[in-house]
């Protein structure tokens, strides 16, 4: 399974480093970062519920 970054939308290629997690608003969809997003805060959107992010 290929992981996409939810705020830019780069694939994350193996042994990249990235962040993954349950969104806090839902507890449901898999929220996956890049390191430059995460470093730069970049805002994501919970494609469920809608929470955002940085």
């Amino acid at each position: 399974m290929t992981l996409v970054c939810i705020s830019c939308g780069k694939n994350i290629t193996p042994g990249e480093k990235h962040s993954k997690f349950k969104c806090p608003g839902c507890n449901e969809v898999v929220i996956v970062r890049c390191s430059k997003c995460k470093l730069f805060s970049s805002i994501y959107k919970c494609p469920k519920c809608g929470y955002e992010g940085p």
